[in-house]
């Protein structure tokens, strides 16, 4: 039978809450919010928290033996700077329905709290709790609650300011938190591993492509119809 552990659930809740204000994680959330269904996106947090953490507190050792932490880290931020080129694309009215039943908005948002977590500060602490308190299962509750509620605040914030901000321009905030956290998060890496001149020739190459991929994808960009409403209700 399993024992649950007060103790073990709270520190996990504290710890990750904390951690994950202002955290990469909130402002993803902040920014799927604006496209997607909130709901959609919590919900699907919840599915890619649990995932990940579940997967570290399991075989979380084994796992940075096979695979280092610092790949792992690395294809987390070149992710993140997919995402925001993806945030730009132009979406079709006659084919944005076919897109979302084909991906699925809940697929894609997990995916990409499954991929972000990995590495992340709130991904290495619960691992440490779950080794110093024993209780995987306690740890694992009280952390996936702790990212439901501080990125819960985020998708707030998100939808607050979606009803605030025009939606093209909403877009490109979005795109920039992506971008940026993906080459901080490669800065992160690179720099202790290479040095801070190759990681600074690094980063020019990937911003260059990055600002090249947003100029093209906004010359190909249509008129909004309304330009003042975001598109949260898929």
């Amino acid at each position: 039978m399993i024992e649950l552990s007060l103790a073990a659930a709270s520190a996990a809740f504290l710890l990750v809450v904390l951690a994950e204000m202002g955290d990469k994680t909130q402002f993803v959330a902040m920014a799927f919010a604006a496209k997607y269904n909130p709901y959609k996106v919590l919900f699907a947090i919840f599915l890619g928290t649990v995932a990940n953490f579940a997967i570290v507190i399991v075989i979380g050792q084994l796992l940075t033996e096979v695979v280092p932490i610092d790949a792992i880290s690395l294809a987390a931020s070149v992710s993140f700077i997919g995402f925001g080129l993806w945030t730009l694309r132009n979406e079709k009215a006659g084919d944005e329905n076919t897109k979302i039943s084909r991906f699925g908005v809940v697929a894609t948002v997990a995916l990409a709290f499954f991929i972000a977590e990995f590495g992340d500060k709130t991904q290495l602490a619960t691992l440490s709790l779950a080794v110093q308190y024993q209780n995987s299962v306690s740890v694992l509750i009280g952390a996936t609650l702790a990212m439901l509620v501080a990125d819960g605040i985020g998708i707030i914030i998100g939808v607050v300011l979606c009803r605030r901000i025009p939606q093209h321009i909403f877009k490109w905030i979005s795109a920039v938190i992506f971008v940026v956290f993906g080459l901080v998060g490669l800065y992160e890496v690179l720099s202790v591993k290479i040095g801070l001149g190759y990681t600074a020739l690094v980063l020019a190459v990937l911003a260059a492509f990055s600002v090249s991929a947003i100029y093209v994808l906004h010359k190909r960009q249509k008129p909004i119809e309304d330009p003042k409403i975001c598109k949260t209700n898929k």
